[in-house]
Protein backbone atom coordinates (compact mmCIF):
# COMPACT_ATOMS: atom_id res chain seq x y z
CA UNK A 1 0.00 0.00 0.00
CA UNK A 2 0.98 3.53 -1.05
CA UNK A 3 -0.11 7.26 0.41
CA UNK A 4 -1.06 9.47 -1.40
CA UNK A 5 -1.03 13.33 -1.12
CA UNK A 6 -4.71 13.73 0.69
CA UNK A 7 -3.46 11.02 3.05
CA UNK A 8 -5.68 7.71 1.62
CA UNK A 9 -4.30 4.75 0.83
CA UNK A 10 -3.27 3.73 -2.49
CA UNK A 11 -3.23 0.33 -3.92
CA UNK A 12 0.01 -0.93 -5.03
CA UNK A 13 -0.55 -2.88 -8.83
CA UNK A 14 -1.08 -6.09 -7.42
CA UNK A 15 -3.47 -5.51 -5.06
CA UNK A 16 -4.79 -3.73 -7.83
CA UNK A 17 -4.86 -6.85 -10.04
CA UNK A 18 -5.95 -8.68 -6.90
CA UNK A 19 -9.29 -6.39 -6.22
CA UNK A 20 -10.26 -6.30 -10.30
CA UNK A 21 -10.36 -10.05 -10.13
CA UNK A 22 -12.19 -10.53 -6.80
CA UNK A 23 -15.48 -8.44 -8.48
CA UNK A 24 -18.03 -9.90 -10.25
CA UNK A 25 -17.96 -7.46 -12.74
CA UNK A 26 -15.30 -8.67 -14.39
CA UNK A 27 -16.67 -12.31 -14.16
CA UNK A 28 -19.79 -10.85 -15.82
CA UNK A 29 -17.89 -9.37 -18.39
CA UNK A 30 -16.17 -12.45 -19.03
CA UNK A 31 -18.81 -14.85 -19.10
CA UNK A 32 -20.42 -12.19 -21.55
CA UNK A 33 -17.20 -12.31 -23.82
CA UNK A 34 -16.81 -16.20 -23.84
CA UNK A 35 -20.57 -16.72 -24.77
CA UNK A 36 -20.71 -13.97 -27.88
CA UNK A 37 -17.01 -15.41 -29.11
CA UNK A 38 -18.81 -18.86 -28.47
CA UNK A 39 -21.46 -18.13 -30.55
CA UNK A 40 -19.27 -16.80 -33.68
CA UNK A 41 -17.78 -20.21 -32.99
CA UNK A 42 -21.04 -22.29 -33.96
CA UNK A 43 -21.72 -20.11 -36.62
CA UNK A 44 -18.21 -20.30 -38.66
CA UNK A 45 -17.73 -23.44 -38.96
CA UNK A 46 -14.54 -25.00 -37.27
CA UNK A 47 -11.43 -26.48 -39.24
CA UNK A 48 -13.56 -26.74 -42.26
CA UNK A 49 -12.46 -26.20 -45.92
CA UNK A 50 -12.49 -22.48 -47.09
CA UNK A 51 -14.82 -22.67 -49.84
CA UNK A 52 -18.06 -23.39 -47.49
CA UNK A 53 -16.75 -20.55 -44.83
CA UNK A 54 -16.22 -18.31 -47.93
CA UNK A 55 -20.02 -19.27 -49.03
CA UNK A 56 -20.93 -18.75 -45.94
CA UNK A 57 -19.88 -15.16 -45.86
CA UNK A 58 -20.99 -14.41 -49.21
CA UNK A 59 -24.74 -15.38 -47.89
CA UNK A 60 -23.91 -12.88 -45.36
CA UNK A 61 -22.03 -10.04 -46.57
CA UNK A 62 -22.62 -10.35 -50.25
CA UNK A 63 -20.13 -10.65 -52.86
CA UNK A 64 -18.16 -7.25 -52.42
CA UNK A 65 -17.66 -8.03 -48.61
CA UNK A 66 -16.95 -11.42 -48.04
CA UNK A 67 -13.32 -11.64 -49.08
CA UNK A 68 -12.30 -8.76 -46.56
CA UNK A 69 -14.30 -10.34 -43.64
CA UNK A 70 -13.26 -13.71 -44.62
CA UNK A 71 -9.45 -12.52 -44.07
CA UNK A 72 -11.01 -10.80 -40.93
CA UNK A 73 -11.68 -13.74 -39.29
CA UNK A 74 -8.87 -16.07 -40.87
CA UNK A 75 -6.62 -12.90 -39.18
CA UNK A 76 -8.59 -13.30 -35.97
CA UNK A 77 -8.70 -17.59 -35.60
CA UNK A 78 -12.39 -17.54 -36.17
CA UNK A 79 -11.50 -20.41 -37.95
CA UNK A 80 -9.86 -22.39 -35.12
CA UNK A 81 -11.79 -20.61 -32.50
CA UNK A 82 -10.76 -22.96 -29.81
CA UNK A 83 -7.15 -23.74 -30.13
CA UNK A 84 -6.43 -19.67 -30.65
CA UNK A 85 -4.57 -17.78 -28.09
CA UNK A 86 -7.11 -14.99 -27.22
CA UNK A 87 -9.81 -17.77 -26.39
CA UNK A 88 -7.60 -19.64 -23.90
CA UNK A 89 -6.76 -16.27 -22.31
CA UNK A 90 -10.23 -15.75 -22.31
CA UNK A 91 -10.63 -19.14 -20.40
CA UNK A 92 -7.58 -18.21 -18.12
CA UNK A 93 -9.01 -15.30 -17.01
CA UNK A 94 -12.68 -16.43 -16.09
CA UNK A 95 -10.41 -19.43 -14.27
CA UNK A 96 -8.42 -16.94 -12.38
CA UNK A 97 -11.33 -14.39 -11.34
CA UNK A 98 -13.38 -17.41 -10.27
CA UNK A 99 -10.17 -18.94 -8.00
CA UNK A 100 -9.45 -15.30 -7.02
CA UNK A 101 -12.46 -14.47 -5.98
CA UNK A 102 -13.14 -18.15 -3.79
CA UNK A 103 -9.85 -17.51 -2.08
CA UNK A 104 -10.80 -13.79 -1.25
CA UNK A 105 -14.13 -15.01 0.57
CA UNK A 106 -13.00 -18.52 1.79
CA UNK A 107 -12.01 -17.02 4.87
CA UNK A 108 -14.97 -15.24 5.95
CA UNK A 109 -17.10 -18.29 5.09
CA UNK A 110 -14.54 -20.86 6.88
CA UNK A 111 -15.25 -18.72 9.98
CA UNK A 112 -18.88 -19.50 9.54
CA UNK A 113 -19.07 -22.69 9.17
CA UNK A 114 -15.96 -23.75 11.75
CA UNK A 115 -17.44 -21.65 14.41
CA UNK A 116 -18.27 -23.44 17.58
CA UNK A 117 -22.46 -22.67 18.46
CA UNK A 118 -22.76 -21.45 22.09
CA UNK A 119 -25.49 -20.67 24.24
CA UNK A 120 -27.05 -17.33 23.60
CA UNK A 121 -27.60 -14.89 26.67
CA UNK A 122 -31.02 -14.30 27.69
CA UNK A 123 -31.01 -10.51 25.96
CA UNK A 124 -29.59 -11.71 22.53
CA UNK A 125 -32.90 -13.75 21.54
CA UNK A 126 -34.73 -10.48 20.33
CA UNK A 127 -31.85 -9.75 17.87
CA UNK A 128 -31.86 -12.56 15.16
CA UNK A 129 -33.74 -12.54 11.85
CA UNK A 130 -36.11 -15.06 13.04
CA UNK A 131 -37.63 -14.88 16.37
CA UNK A 132 -40.86 -16.07 18.26
CA UNK A 133 -41.94 -16.02 21.96
CA UNK A 134 -45.02 -16.88 23.74
CA UNK A 135 -45.98 -18.32 27.18
CA UNK A 136 -47.87 -21.21 27.81
CA UNK A 137 -49.68 -23.32 30.66
CA UNK A 138 -48.37 -26.63 32.42
CA UNK A 139 -45.52 -27.81 33.74
CA UNK A 140 -42.11 -26.81 32.91
CA UNK A 141 -40.62 -30.51 32.78
CA UNK A 142 -43.50 -31.12 30.46
CA UNK A 143 -42.53 -28.29 28.15
CA UNK A 144 -38.91 -28.83 28.41
CA UNK A 145 -39.31 -32.58 27.37
CA UNK A 146 -42.41 -31.57 24.54
CA UNK A 147 -39.71 -28.89 23.02
CA UNK A 148 -36.70 -31.48 23.01
CA UNK A 149 -38.68 -33.83 21.14
CA UNK A 150 -40.11 -31.30 18.67
CA UNK A 151 -36.50 -29.43 17.91
CA UNK A 152 -35.80 -33.09 17.31
CA UNK A 153 -38.45 -33.20 14.68
CA UNK A 154 -36.79 -30.09 12.95
CA UNK A 155 -33.59 -31.97 11.95
CA UNK A 156 -31.83 -30.29 14.86
CA UNK A 157 -28.95 -32.48 17.06
CA UNK A 158 -28.86 -30.16 19.78
CA UNK A 159 -27.13 -29.71 23.25
CA UNK A 160 -28.51 -27.99 26.24
CA UNK A 161 -27.40 -25.33 28.57
CA UNK A 162 -29.08 -25.16 32.01
CA UNK A 163 -28.97 -21.73 33.99
CA UNK A 164 -30.74 -20.25 36.95
CA UNK A 165 -34.09 -22.58 36.15
CA UNK A 166 -33.97 -22.25 32.47
CA UNK A 167 -32.93 -24.77 30.01
CA UNK A 168 -31.45 -23.69 26.40
CA UNK A 169 -31.38 -26.07 23.29
CA UNK A 170 -28.87 -24.97 20.55
CA UNK A 171 -27.67 -26.64 17.37
CA UNK A 172 -27.29 -25.97 13.39
CA UNK A 173 -27.31 -28.02 10.27
CA UNK A 174 -26.41 -27.48 6.99
CA UNK A 175 -22.97 -25.94 7.60
CA UNK A 176 -21.15 -27.16 5.03
CA UNK A 177 -23.90 -26.49 2.49
CA UNK A 178 -22.23 -22.51 2.54
CA UNK A 179 -19.11 -24.71 0.65
CA UNK A 180 -21.50 -25.44 -2.32
CA UNK A 181 -20.75 -22.07 -3.83
CA UNK A 182 -16.64 -23.22 -4.20
CA UNK A 183 -17.88 -26.93 -6.08
CA UNK A 184 -19.70 -24.73 -8.18
CA UNK A 185 -16.82 -22.76 -9.01
CA UNK A 186 -14.26 -25.93 -8.67
CA UNK A 187 -16.37 -27.22 -11.50
CA UNK A 188 -16.73 -25.09 -13.87
CA UNK A 189 -12.63 -24.95 -13.60
CA UNK A 190 -12.74 -28.85 -13.99
CA UNK A 191 -15.00 -28.61 -16.95
CA UNK A 192 -12.77 -25.67 -18.47
CA UNK A 193 -9.64 -27.78 -17.89
CA UNK A 194 -11.43 -30.78 -19.33
CA UNK A 195 -12.77 -29.17 -22.87
CA UNK A 196 -8.68 -27.76 -23.36
CA UNK A 197 -7.48 -31.15 -22.69
CA UNK A 198 -9.86 -32.40 -25.72
CA UNK A 199 -8.99 -29.43 -27.55
CA UNK A 200 -5.22 -29.91 -27.96
CA UNK A 201 -4.59 -33.62 -26.91
CA UNK A 202 -8.37 -34.87 -28.94
CA UNK A 203 -8.75 -35.77 -32.51
CA UNK A 204 -11.14 -34.73 -34.75
CA UNK A 205 -10.94 -36.08 -38.42
CA UNK A 206 -12.44 -38.01 -41.65
CA UNK A 207 -12.05 -41.29 -42.80
CA UNK A 208 -13.16 -43.02 -46.29
CA UNK A 209 -13.18 -46.17 -46.70
CA UNK A 210 -14.26 -48.54 -49.80
CA UNK A 211 -16.52 -51.71 -49.03
CA UNK A 212 -14.14 -54.61 -48.35
CA UNK A 213 -11.51 -52.45 -47.91
CA UNK A 214 -9.37 -51.80 -44.63
CA UNK A 215 -7.88 -48.42 -42.61
CA UNK A 216 -5.33 -47.87 -40.22
CA UNK A 217 -5.25 -44.17 -40.67
CA UNK A 218 -7.44 -41.21 -40.73
CA UNK A 219 -6.98 -37.66 -41.77
CA UNK A 220 -7.10 -33.94 -41.15
CA UNK A 221 -9.42 -31.86 -42.96
CA UNK A 222 -5.94 -30.18 -43.58
CA UNK A 223 -4.99 -33.46 -45.12
CA UNK A 224 -2.76 -34.55 -41.91
CA UNK A 225 -2.78 -38.03 -41.20
CA UNK A 226 -3.59 -39.66 -37.66
CA UNK A 227 -2.75 -42.93 -37.41
CA UNK A 228 -5.15 -45.23 -35.65
CA UNK A 229 -3.18 -47.91 -33.82
CA UNK A 230 -5.34 -50.90 -34.86
CA UNK A 231 -7.47 -51.28 -38.57
CA UNK A 232 -10.95 -51.22 -39.23
CA UNK A 233 -12.87 -52.30 -42.65
CA UNK A 234 -15.82 -51.69 -44.32
CA UNK A 235 -17.82 -55.06 -44.30
CA UNK A 236 -20.50 -53.35 -46.50
CA UNK A 237 -22.60 -50.36 -46.93
CA UNK A 238 -26.19 -48.95 -47.49
CA UNK A 239 -28.36 -46.68 -48.10
CA UNK A 240 -32.05 -46.37 -48.40
CA UNK A 241 -34.29 -43.39 -50.38
CA UNK A 242 -37.61 -41.87 -49.03
CA UNK A 243 -40.12 -43.50 -52.08
CA UNK A 244 -39.20 -43.00 -55.23
CA UNK A 245 -37.26 -39.50 -54.55
CA UNK A 246 -33.11 -39.35 -54.20
CA UNK A 247 -33.64 -37.99 -50.65
CA UNK A 248 -31.11 -40.15 -48.41
CA UNK A 249 -33.87 -42.16 -45.32
CA UNK A 250 -30.96 -43.92 -43.70
CA UNK A 251 -27.43 -44.93 -44.36
CA UNK A 252 -25.49 -46.92 -42.38
CA UNK A 253 -21.96 -49.01 -42.79
CA UNK A 254 -21.31 -52.62 -40.83
CA UNK A 255 -17.30 -52.59 -39.83
CA UNK A 256 -14.97 -54.64 -38.29
CA UNK A 257 -11.61 -53.45 -36.10
CA UNK A 258 -8.99 -55.58 -36.18
CA UNK A 259 -6.33 -54.82 -33.46
CA UNK A 260 -2.98 -56.89 -33.22
CA UNK A 261 -4.00 -59.50 -36.25
CA UNK A 262 -7.67 -60.48 -34.11
CA UNK A 263 -10.99 -59.11 -35.01
CA UNK A 264 -12.07 -57.19 -31.71
CA UNK A 265 -15.33 -56.05 -33.30
CA UNK A 266 -16.75 -58.09 -35.94
CA UNK A 267 -19.48 -56.84 -38.52
CA UNK A 268 -20.75 -54.03 -36.14
CA UNK A 269 -23.13 -52.03 -37.53
CA UNK A 270 -23.47 -47.72 -37.15
CA UNK A 271 -25.55 -45.43 -38.71
CA UNK A 272 -25.54 -41.68 -38.29
CA UNK A 273 -27.09 -42.04 -33.89
CA UNK A 274 -25.54 -45.11 -33.33
CA UNK A 275 -21.48 -44.63 -33.56
CA UNK A 276 -18.67 -47.22 -32.91
CA UNK A 277 -16.50 -46.81 -30.53
CA UNK A 278 -12.99 -48.09 -29.47
CA UNK A 279 -10.05 -47.09 -27.55
CA UNK A 280 -11.28 -43.98 -27.02
CA UNK A 281 -11.88 -43.67 -30.70
CA UNK A 282 -15.67 -42.44 -31.72
CA UNK A 283 -16.58 -43.40 -35.33
CA UNK A 284 -19.84 -41.77 -36.91
CA UNK A 285 -21.83 -42.39 -39.70
CA UNK A 286 -21.45 -38.91 -41.98
CA UNK A 287 -21.29 -39.27 -45.39
CA UNK A 288 -20.63 -41.84 -48.20
CA UNK A 289 -19.92 -41.66 -52.33
CA UNK A 290 -18.76 -43.43 -55.06
CA UNK A 291 -15.66 -45.11 -56.04
CA UNK A 292 -14.21 -44.09 -59.32
CA UNK A 293 -13.60 -47.18 -61.52
CA UNK A 294 -14.15 -49.45 -58.85
CA UNK A 295 -15.02 -53.36 -60.15
CA UNK A 296 -17.38 -54.47 -57.22
CA UNK A 297 -19.79 -57.07 -57.19
CA UNK A 298 -23.23 -57.39 -58.44
CA UNK A 299 -26.03 -59.52 -56.34
CA UNK A 300 -29.25 -60.78 -57.70
CA UNK A 301 -32.00 -62.82 -57.28
CA UNK A 302 -33.05 -65.32 -60.03
CA UNK A 303 -36.15 -67.26 -59.81
CA UNK A 304 -37.51 -69.21 -63.33
CA UNK A 305 -40.88 -68.92 -63.56
CA UNK A 306 -43.56 -70.88 -61.72
CA UNK A 307 -40.57 -71.82 -59.30
CA UNK A 308 -41.11 -71.61 -55.49
CA UNK A 309 -36.65 -71.70 -54.62
CA UNK A 310 -34.72 -68.77 -55.69
CA UNK A 311 -30.88 -68.70 -56.74
CA UNK A 312 -29.07 -65.69 -55.34
CA UNK A 313 -25.58 -65.16 -57.52
CA UNK A 314 -22.71 -62.57 -56.99
CA UNK A 315 -20.92 -61.44 -60.21
CA UNK A 316 -18.96 -58.73 -61.60
CA UNK A 317 -19.57 -56.72 -64.46
CA UNK A 318 -19.39 -58.79 -67.57
CA UNK A 319 -19.75 -61.85 -66.25
CA UNK A 320 -22.66 -64.63 -66.76
CA UNK A 321 -25.63 -66.31 -64.64
CA UNK A 322 -27.55 -68.80 -65.72
CA UNK A 323 -31.45 -69.20 -64.78
CA UNK A 324 -31.97 -72.94 -63.25
CA UNK A 325 -33.70 -75.27 -65.48
CA UNK A 326 -33.99 -73.13 -68.44
CA UNK A 327 -31.61 -72.46 -71.52
CA UNK A 328 -31.68 -68.89 -70.30
CA UNK A 329 -27.78 -67.42 -69.89
CA UNK A 330 -27.80 -63.15 -68.99
CA UNK A 331 -24.28 -61.51 -69.38
CA UNK A 332 -23.72 -58.15 -67.50
CA UNK A 333 -22.50 -55.44 -69.90
CA UNK A 334 -22.46 -52.28 -68.02
CA UNK A 335 -23.23 -50.72 -64.77
CA UNK A 336 -25.03 -47.01 -64.24
CA UNK A 337 -25.22 -45.68 -60.69
CA UNK A 338 -27.71 -43.44 -60.97
CA UNK A 339 -30.09 -44.76 -64.45
CA UNK A 340 -32.50 -42.10 -66.13
CA UNK A 341 -33.93 -41.89 -69.38
CA UNK A 342 -33.85 -38.65 -71.61
CA UNK A 343 -36.63 -37.63 -73.67
CA UNK A 344 -35.34 -39.36 -76.24
CA UNK A 345 -35.27 -42.26 -74.65
CA UNK A 346 -31.74 -42.90 -74.44
CA UNK A 347 -30.13 -43.66 -71.08
CA UNK A 348 -28.07 -41.47 -68.86
CA UNK A 349 -26.51 -41.76 -65.65
CA UNK A 350 -27.61 -38.45 -63.94
CA UNK A 351 -24.91 -38.73 -60.53
CA UNK A 352 -22.25 -40.28 -59.73
CA UNK A 353 -24.37 -41.27 -56.25
CA UNK A 354 -25.64 -44.84 -56.29
CA UNK A 355 -29.12 -42.90 -56.38
CA UNK A 356 -30.75 -45.22 -58.79
CA UNK A 357 -28.34 -48.76 -59.24
CA UNK A 358 -29.02 -50.11 -62.49
CA UNK A 359 -27.31 -52.97 -64.77
CA UNK A 360 -27.81 -53.64 -68.52
CA UNK A 361 -28.19 -57.39 -68.86
CA UNK A 362 -28.06 -59.43 -72.49
CA UNK A 363 -29.75 -62.38 -72.43
CA UNK A 364 -29.76 -65.04 -74.93
CA UNK A 365 -31.36 -69.04 -75.09
CA UNK A 366 -29.76 -72.18 -76.19
CA UNK A 367 -26.92 -69.52 -77.45
CA UNK A 368 -28.97 -67.11 -79.18
CA UNK A 369 -29.45 -63.59 -78.84
CA UNK A 370 -33.30 -63.03 -77.20
CA UNK A 371 -33.08 -59.51 -75.91
CA UNK A 372 -31.09 -56.71 -73.72
CA UNK A 373 -32.22 -54.02 -70.82
CA UNK A 374 -32.01 -52.36 -67.71
CA UNK A 375 -32.65 -54.13 -63.96
CA UNK A 376 -33.18 -51.32 -62.12
CA UNK A 377 -32.32 -52.24 -58.10
CA UNK A 378 -35.29 -49.41 -57.07
CA UNK A 379 -37.65 -50.92 -59.85
CA UNK A 380 -39.23 -54.10 -59.64
CA UNK A 381 -40.98 -53.31 -62.66
CA UNK A 382 -37.59 -54.12 -64.47
CA UNK A 383 -36.86 -57.40 -63.02
CA UNK A 384 -39.18 -59.54 -64.73
CA UNK A 385 -38.51 -61.29 -68.13
CA UNK A 386 -41.35 -61.84 -71.20
CA UNK A 387 -41.18 -65.54 -70.47
CA UNK A 388 -41.73 -64.98 -66.64
CA UNK A 389 -38.63 -65.68 -64.82
CA UNK A 390 -37.36 -62.83 -62.37
CA UNK A 391 -34.24 -61.51 -62.09
CA UNK A 392 -33.86 -58.94 -59.44
CA UNK A 393 -30.99 -56.51 -59.03
CA UNK A 394 -30.58 -56.91 -54.87
CA UNK A 395 -27.59 -55.15 -54.42
CA UNK A 396 -23.90 -54.02 -55.45
CA UNK A 397 -20.87 -54.23 -53.27
CA UNK A 398 -17.68 -52.55 -53.84
CA UNK A 399 -19.05 -49.88 -55.55
CA UNK A 400 -19.43 -47.28 -52.67
CA UNK A 401 -17.31 -45.88 -49.75
CA UNK A 402 -18.45 -44.86 -46.35
CA UNK A 403 -17.26 -41.48 -44.75
CA UNK A 404 -16.67 -41.83 -40.91
CA UNK A 405 -15.99 -39.17 -38.74
CA UNK A 406 -13.76 -39.89 -36.04
CA UNK A 407 -13.54 -38.57 -33.03
CA UNK A 408 -11.23 -38.84 -29.58
CA UNK A 409 -11.34 -36.76 -26.77
CA UNK A 410 -9.34 -38.06 -23.43
CA UNK A 411 -10.80 -34.59 -21.64
CA UNK A 412 -14.31 -35.96 -21.88
CA UNK A 413 -14.07 -37.71 -18.50
CA UNK A 414 -13.20 -34.61 -16.72
CA UNK A 415 -15.47 -33.00 -18.50
CA UNK A 416 -17.81 -35.53 -17.11
CA UNK A 417 -16.69 -35.33 -13.36
CA UNK A 418 -16.88 -31.22 -13.46
CA UNK A 419 -20.82 -31.47 -14.74
CA UNK A 420 -21.26 -34.17 -11.84
CA UNK A 421 -19.49 -32.01 -9.32
CA UNK A 422 -21.94 -28.84 -10.52
CA UNK A 423 -24.83 -30.95 -10.03
CA UNK A 424 -24.22 -31.79 -6.60
CA UNK A 425 -22.91 -28.06 -5.91
CA UNK A 426 -26.00 -26.54 -7.66
CA UNK A 427 -27.75 -28.69 -5.68
CA UNK A 428 -26.53 -27.66 -2.19
CA UNK A 429 -26.43 -24.19 -3.48
CA UNK A 430 -30.36 -23.85 -4.09
CA UNK A 431 -31.70 -26.43 -1.84
CA UNK A 432 -29.93 -26.88 1.37
CA UNK A 433 -28.48 -23.69 3.76
CA UNK A 434 -26.88 -23.51 6.96
CA UNK A 435 -29.32 -23.06 9.93
CA UNK A 436 -28.56 -22.38 13.21
CA UNK A 437 -31.37 -22.63 16.02
CA UNK A 438 -31.25 -21.49 20.06
CA UNK A 439 -34.84 -22.52 21.78
CA UNK A 440 -35.06 -21.30 25.71
CA UNK A 441 -37.39 -22.75 27.86
CA UNK A 442 -38.20 -20.69 31.60
CA UNK A 443 -40.53 -21.05 33.94
CA UNK A 444 -42.23 -17.18 34.20
CA UNK A 445 -44.76 -16.43 37.22
CA UNK A 446 -46.48 -19.81 37.09
CA UNK A 447 -46.41 -20.39 33.35
CA UNK A 448 -43.45 -21.50 30.80
CA UNK A 449 -42.31 -19.29 28.55
CA UNK A 450 -40.66 -20.76 25.24
CA UNK A 451 -38.38 -18.24 23.41
CA UNK A 452 -36.57 -19.09 20.08
CA UNK A 453 -34.10 -17.00 17.42
CA UNK A 454 -32.63 -18.91 14.53
CA UNK A 455 -30.67 -17.91 11.86
CA UNK A 456 -30.85 -19.38 7.77
CA UNK A 457 -28.46 -18.51 4.95
CA UNK A 458 -31.24 -19.20 2.36
CA UNK A 459 -34.28 -20.06 2.90
CA UNK A 460 -35.61 -17.94 5.56
CA UNK A 461 -39.15 -18.41 5.25
CA UNK A 462 -39.22 -21.70 4.77
CA UNK A 463 -37.08 -21.96 7.82
CA UNK A 464 -39.63 -19.64 9.66
CA UNK A 465 -42.57 -21.65 8.64
CA UNK A 466 -41.01 -24.93 10.08
CA UNK A 467 -40.63 -22.90 13.40
CA UNK A 468 -44.07 -21.84 13.63
CA UNK A 469 -45.12 -25.05 13.04
CA UNK A 470 -43.34 -26.80 15.79
CA UNK A 471 -44.50 -24.15 18.18
CA UNK A 472 -47.87 -24.38 17.25
CA UNK A 473 -47.47 -28.37 17.81
CA UNK A 474 -45.97 -27.38 21.44
CA UNK A 475 -48.95 -25.62 21.98
CA UNK A 476 -51.63 -28.08 21.39
CA UNK A 477 -50.04 -30.86 22.97
CA UNK A 478 -49.14 -28.56 26.38
CA UNK A 479 -52.66 -27.36 26.40
CA UNK A 480 -54.34 -30.97 25.23
CA UNK A 481 -51.90 -32.68 27.96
Amino acid sequence: MMENDAGKKRLSPIDGIWKLFTTVKLAVVLIFLIAMTSVIGTVVEQDAEPEKNIKFFTGVFGDTLAPAAYKVSQAAGFFDMYHSWWFLTLLLLFSANLTICSIDRLPKIHRAVSEPQKPLPPDAFGRHSIKKDFLTEGTFDDVKARTEKLVGKLGFKCADHVEDGSVQFYGQKGRYSRYAVYVVHFSIIVTLLGAVIGAFFGFNGVISIQEGKTADAAWTRQGVEHPLGFSIRCEDFSVQFYGDSDMPKEYMSWLTVMDDGKEVIKNRSIEVNGPLKYKGYTFYQSSYGPVPDAQGLLFFRITPKGAQQSEIVKIRLRESFKIPGTGFVGKTRYFSPALAFGKDGEPFTYTEMMNNPAVFVEYEENGLKKYAGWVAKRHPQTWTLPEGHTVEFMDNWGYQATGLQVRKDPGVGVVYLGCILMTIGLYAAFFTSHRKLWVMVQSEKGKVRVSIAASASKHKVSFETDIDGALKAINREVESG
